[in-house]
Order: C-alpha cells, then sequence, then structure tokens
C-alpha cells in the first residue's frame, strides 16, 4: 500500500511541475484559460436566456454539441490503437508512448462531460443520472448505458495513468499482471463506448438516416483515424521541446493502421451512399440534403464534400510510404483527417438526420456565436488539462524527477525503473540521503 507521505510527495511535486515552464508554456496557458473564460462567459449567458440563444429548435434539436460530443467519444476511444499493437503483438516502440492515448482519453471524455452539461437546457437536473440519488432505468435505457461505460472508462484510465506514473515517481515499476490486465481491459471498454453512443442514434426509429446496422462500425473506423491523427503531432511536439525520444518505427506504424481504419471508414461510408441512391426509397431524401441539397437548401453541401475530398486525401497520404513517412505529408494527412472526419461526425451524422424533420420541415440549422464560443470553451478545457496532465508525465517517463530512496542510495543499487518500457531516457540523477523529491531540472 503506499504510503502517505509518498502520495502526498507525489501531489506536490506534480503540483509544482505544472507551475514551473518558459515562456512558450506559459503563453500556451493563459491563451488558454483565456478562452475558457470567454467559453464560460457565454455559457452563464445561455444558463440566463435558456436555449434560445443556440440555433437549436424543435425541428433540429440535437446540433453542434451532441456533433462535437460523439466526435470526442471517438477521440477518447482511440487510445486502443496504441494499445493493440503495443500488448497484443507485443511491439515495443509503441509500448513507450502507450500513456500518451490514455491521457487523450482523459482529456476527451471530460470534454464530453461538458458538451452534455451545455446542451442540457437544465442542468440542475442531471442528479437524476446519478446512480444511487436517481434513477438510471436499467437496463432499457441507452442513455443509462452510455454514462456508465463513459463513465467507466475515464475511470480506468484515470487508474491506469495514476497507477503507471506514481509506480514510477516512487522508483518502482507497474506490477506487469496489474499494469497488463488493465491496458487489456480498455480495449473492449473503448469499443464499448463509441458501441453504445452509435446505439443512441441507432435506435431512434424516428430517423431512418441512423437505422443502420453498420453505423457501430463505422462511429469505430473513424474514431482509430480521427484520434490517432491528434497523438501523431502530440509526439513530434514532444520530441522536438523535450527529451522525448519517439522512435521513427512508432510514428510510422500509427499512421499505417490509420490507413487500414481509413480504408473501412470510406468503404462504410461509400455502402450507405450506394444503398440510399440505389434502393431510391423516400428515405434518400436525408442523404440528398447532405451531398446536393434539397428544396434550395444547400448550406451543408460544401461542408460535406470537403469532409469526404479530405478523408480521400489523406487515406492516400497515409497509404503511401513515402508520404507517410515524409514529417510535411504525414502532418498535412493528419489535418485533414481531423478535419474530415469532424465534420463527418457533426454536420454529417447529426444535422442530415434531423432534416428534414419527422412533419418533413427543412429547418436550416448553422451554430450561433454562442454555441461556437461556448464549444472553443470547452475545447480550451480538454486541451488546458492534457497539457498540464502531459507536462507532469514527460519528466516521471523521462526519469527526470524521482522519489528517492535512502537505502538504495547508500546499497548502490540501481534505479529500478530503468528498463521500463515506459521510459525512454535515464538521465544521471543526482542522488541523496534525504529521501526527499529530486528533477533534473533544477
Amino acid at each position: 500500500m503506499p504510503s502517505l507521505w509518498k502520495i502526498r510527495c507525489f501531489v506536490a511535486r506534480s503540483a509544482r511541475e505544472v507551475t514551473h515552464g518558459g515562456l512558450l508554456y506559459w503563453s500556451w496557458i493563459v491563451a488558454l484559460l483565456a478562452l475558457v473564460g470567454f467559453g464560460f462567459a457565454a455559457y452563464l449567458e445561455q444558463l440566463d436566456h435558456g436555449l434560445i440563444t443556440t440555433s437549436m429548435r424543435d425541428q433540429v434539436s440535437w446540433a453542434f454539441y451532441i456533433g462535437n460530443f460523439t466526435f470526442l467519444v471517438g477521440v477518447a476511444a482511440a487510445a486502443v490503437m496504441l494499445v493493440i499493437p503495443a500488448y497484443v503483438y507485443d511491439w515495443k516502440p509503441i509500448k513507450e508512448v502507450v500513456i500518451l492515448g490514455e491521457l487523450l482519453a482523459i482529456a476527451s471524455l471530460v470534454m464530453c462531460a461538458l458538451f452534455v452539461l451545455v446542451d442540457v437546457g437544465r442542468p440542475d437536473r442531471l442528479w437524476h443520472l446519478v446512480p444511487g440519488i436517481g434513477y438510471l432505468n436499467l437496463p432499457s435505457s441507452l442513455l443509462a448505458w452510455d454514462v456508465i461505460v463513459l463513465n467507466g472508462y475515464l475511470a480506468l484510465n484515470l487508474c491506469i495513468a495514476t497507477y503507471v506514473l506514481y509506480s514510477l515517481f516512487v522508483g518502482g515499476q507497474p506490477r506487469k499482471g496489474i499494469f497488463k490486465l488493465l491496458v487489456l481491459l480498455s480495449i473492449p471498454c473503448a469499443i464499448a463506448i463509441h458501441t453504445v453512443t452509435a446505439f443512441l442514434y441507432n435506435g431512434i426509429p424516428a430517423r431512418p438516416f441512423w437505422n443502420s446496422a453498420i453505423l457501430a462500425p463505422r462511429f469505430l473506423a473513424s474514431a482509430f483515424c480521427s484520434g490517432p491523427a491528434v497523438l501523431l503531432i502530440l509526439m513530434q511536439l514532444l520530441r522536438r521541446f523535450t527529451r522525448f525520444e519517439i522512435p521513427d518505427a512508432a510514428i510510422w506504424k500509427i499512421a499505417e493502421l490509420m490507413a487500414y481504419a481509413m480504408f473501412v471508414n470510406l468503404f462504410l461510408l461509400g455502402a450507405e451512399v450506394f444503398k440510399e441512391y440505389y434502393s431510391n426509397t423516400e428515405h434518400l431524401i436525408h442523404m440528398r440534403y447532405m451531398f446536393t441539397g434539397l428544396d434550395g437548401q444547400s448550406s451543408i453541401v460544401p461542408y460535406m464534400w470537403f469532409s469526404v475530398v479530405a478523408s480521400l486525401i489523406a487515406f492516400v497520404l497515409f497509404l503511401v510510404p513515402a508520404t507517410r513517412r515524409n514529417p510535411m505529408t504525414l502532418n498535412l494527412g493528419c489535418v485533414l483527417i481531423w478535419a474530415g472526419v469532424y465534420i463527418e461526425k457533426g454536420m454529417g451524422l447529426v444535422i442530415p438526420g434531423l432534416t428534414p424533420d419527422t412533419l418533413g420541415e427543412i429547418y436550416e440549422y448553422f451554430p450561433s456565436r454562442s454555441e461556437v464560443v461556448i464549444s472553443i470553451g470547452i475545447f480550451s478545457v480538454g486541451s488546458l488539462l492534457f497539457t498540464l496532465m502531459v507536462k507532469v508525465a514527460t519528466p516521471i517517463l523521462l526519469g527526470e524527477f524521482r522519489l528517492r530512496s535512502p537505502s538504495r542510495h547508500f546499497a548502490g543499487t540501481p534505479h529500478p525503473s530503468s528498463g521500463h518500457p515506459f521510459v525512454q531516457s535515464q538521465g544521471s540523477q543526482p542522488q541523496t540521503s534525504t529521501g526527499r523529491v529530486e528533477s533534473g531540472r533544477g
């Protein structure tokens, strides 16, 4: 059992770590805090006036907030793209960066919760979903299942990240049996969170656009594209600004796996388009609204074609070894696939599914200023949280601060965490007999 003193040292040293940084670090933090402030002010206005400040109406009651929620659930599930090759196929280069996927999942799930919060007109009534206080209406309510799997996956990722970082901090190693069990458990949990989210759409019989058996596989395929795109850019930033020695092989392998996922995503989208246009039933109306416009209403059409073209270009860039190994085309592909999936999961999923409505009325939805500002604020909260977690995790993984044990110093034994798959570089650290925390960065 960890001692209270060790836990206090871990918390105190982590707090100290996030309050130390250079000009670039603090400029980034201040910019994020400013955006969070603007978003919070817009949310207070929404609370005061109600959802009338948004562009949502009876015809389109799920919109920008729920589109962002759906996209971020996919980003959270994408950690499995690192776990499978690392621990199912025992590929060491990716083992070293699995923790980054877990941290990204934590930040994404926090943003998911915030987007649900701002989408609810009466957030004070959310206590009805709290087990033991409210009534979840299990097992018939899909919303209840979504609450369970999302919070369960968040708790699991918090356990994994905290356990690994604390074990390394106190100078030990995560127990392989416990750690591997938790990591492998995250695979079905990651699949479950996006599957249940897809079932939320899938189970609404009055919305034929969503009544497709391949909606859940489409969700998973697109998730395995967008999340790793964020991780690829992050890995390159860590290599640039820290001593994190992430091998090219890990980056190239993730890009290769993304190419396969993008092929599946594009194939499933093409299958949906073929089914609707070839059968030419009355349900084609939603697909027509998305790709060609309907009765002169076509504001969404340019975005949808941009999404398809961006995804196709990104697929080619990741498929060809020469372009996925070139930093410029690799990063271009990451941006394109992120933009393509973001539009597909937002405008391309939610809005056409609700347009026309069940009475045949067409309401042209476009996010209001309030929705955009609040959403930017939420993304800034997630970015801030992720930045702070990476700021703590990076020096621990690099061995730049540890809780030194006097007995180890006097015995002259090597650091027990050397050789752990998360630690790329163990710099020589000054030893003392005080038993206090030491930092290689002063």
